[in-house]
């Protein structure tokens, strides 16, 4: 676990850490926006599919690979068209500080408040009601001929089931959690002859169900206008809509109150950035360190700090180093080769030659990417106090003087120079010459101006003085002496 961390800390930037916490809020409020809505199962099985693909991609196999790409795309495309007008309600039922960081923790209508509600609705205009609300068993086995109908649960949705006037108005609605599974559903009807005479076909239905399962049915008596419970084989009136909730939720297992669904919104948002900072943290984890593993070979030019102002670089063995990296495909693809340094520290540099040996201390690598390979292993520096010295300045000739000119004198202007540079190579140096001088078709006398040539490049004229020299040259005809 310490060297998870310490290697962890080694790779991890502060940008890292504002991308961390900046992807998570955007995950966090996704969760905030989406929950309750169709569209999160959606978004949640689209993430899994991204993260089956990844996983995917890791192990290499390409066509699985191509297979899913395309899957989540078309799946992405397919939210867009069916989902359009959800998500365009959504939106437009939000406000920017709804969606960008408000967190609700007002209390919100459950179903059990809807269904308690809409059946005492009922009950005051005389329309008749079947609702089944399933417990821990399922009724699919004791429950016959019904349509699917997968609706949301609302107050409207409840009316407009058992209007008169709809087809499905007779049966029974199944209803799980907050949608409303199945309607027109029959049920069983007790074989009990000791029930009371009022007991009609729907009163029946729901003690025969609750007979052979653990379900709660809610009756509506459209004679009467009464609410009852039928649950366990026994049925009971119940005398208002405070009463039926109470009921629902002890038979939902919602039986908190306001106060304790706040608590409870603030802990499930609490729990849900904390999630969020843990997927995005490890898909961060995955692309940076990568299983998917790359090599790269970068060219970097070789710094050099904490010279003395006294010395002077006078020659090296090479002035950069290829260096081959080893990171994740993401990293490697979209690295930056100014993100790599090669730095040596001469503060301990002595003049004369110096062999200095590349280790990892000097080679400053972007998080991430790990080093594998370096060339050459060393460098060698030659390092050397600064000096000053006057040289003469001597006349560089380039190419042939013709055969009929002799040079008679050459006069320069300034005849010497003063130059700074190493101490060490000033004491090897007696004269200093000028740019090459061509003589080729040189016929008769005449003035040139030229440049000193300051090799190696470390050498320099000291300051104020001027790198120009007038060279006069007088030349005369070479006197031919005659054949005999």
């Amino acid at each position: 676990m310490t060297l998870f961390l310490e290697k962890l800390l080694s790779i991890i930037r502060w940008q890292d850490i504002l991308d961390i916490l900046l992807n998570s809020y955007i995950l966090f409020r996704l969760y905030i926006v989406l929950r309750g809505t169709r569209l999160f199962l959606i978004v949640v099985f689209i993430f899994l599919l991204l993260i089956v693909q990844q996983i995917v991609a890791v192990s290499s196999m390409i066509l699985t690979h191509t297979v899913l790409q395309g899957i989540a795309a078309l799946t992405a495309i397919g939210v867009l068209i069916v989902f359009r007008y959800e998500i365009r309600s959504l939106f437009q039922s939000k406000g920017i500080k709804d969606i960008l960081w408000h967190v609700s923790t007002k209390p919100v209508v459950t179903p059990v408040e809807i269904i308690a509600g809409s059946v005492y609705h009922l009950a005051r205009k005389r329309i008749g009601a079947l609702i089944v609300l399933p417990g821990r068993q399922s009724v699919d086995a004791a429950i016959q001929n019904s349509v699917s109908w997968n609706g949301q649960v609302s107050r409207e949705m409840i009316e407009s089931i058992f209007w008169p006037d709809n087809p499905v108005h007779d049966g029974a609605a199944v209803i799980q959690g907050n949608q409303i599974n199945r309607v027109a559903a029959i049920l069983p009807l007790t074989e009990r002859s000791d029930l009371p005479m009022e007991f009609g076909t729907r009163h029946r239905a729901a003690i025969g169900l609750t007979e052979r399962s653990d379900a709660l049915v809610l009756i509506v008596s459209e004679e009467r206008g009464e609410v009852a419970i039928a649950h366990g084989g026994h049925i009971e009136n119940v005398k208002d809509a405070t009463a039926l909730e109470h009921r629902l939720r002890r038979h939902t297992g919602m039986a908190v109150g306001a106060s304790q669904r706040q608590s409870n919104d603030r802990m499930a948002a609490a729990v849900a950035f904390f999630l969020s900072i843990v997927v995005v943290s490890s898909v961060w984890y995955s692309f940076s360190l990568g299983f998917v593993r790359s090599l790269t070979t970068v060219e970097v030019p070789i710094e050099y700090t904490k010279r003395d102002a006294r010395l002077e670089i006078i020659e090296t063995s090479s002035t950069s180093v290829r260096i081959q990296l080893s990171g994740s495909l993401q990293l490697i693809s979209r690295l930056d080769p100014n993100q790599i340094k090669v730095r040596f520290d001469l503060s301990k540099a002595v003049p004369g030659r110096n062999s200095l040996t590349i280790t990892e201390d000097d080679i400053i690598l972007p998080p991430g990417a790990m080093l594998k390979k370096v060339e050459p292993t060393s460098v060698d520096i030659t390092v050397d106090a600064l000096g000053q010295k006057k040289l003469p300045v001597q006349v560089d000739w380039a190419g042939t003087l013709p055969p009929d000119i002799l040079v008679d004198s050459v006069q320069l202007e300034p005849a010497t120079v003063e130059v700074i540079g190493g101490q060490l190579m000033l004491n090897g140096m007696k004269t200093i010459y000028t740019a090459k001088v061509p003589v080729d078709g040189l016929k008769q006398s005449g003035e040139l101006r030229t440049a000193v040539a300051l090799v190696p490049a470390s050498l320099r004229l000291v300051p104020g003085q001027k790198n120009s020299i007038r060279v006069r040259i007088e030349v005369r005809p070479r006197q031919l002496t005659a054949s005999p």
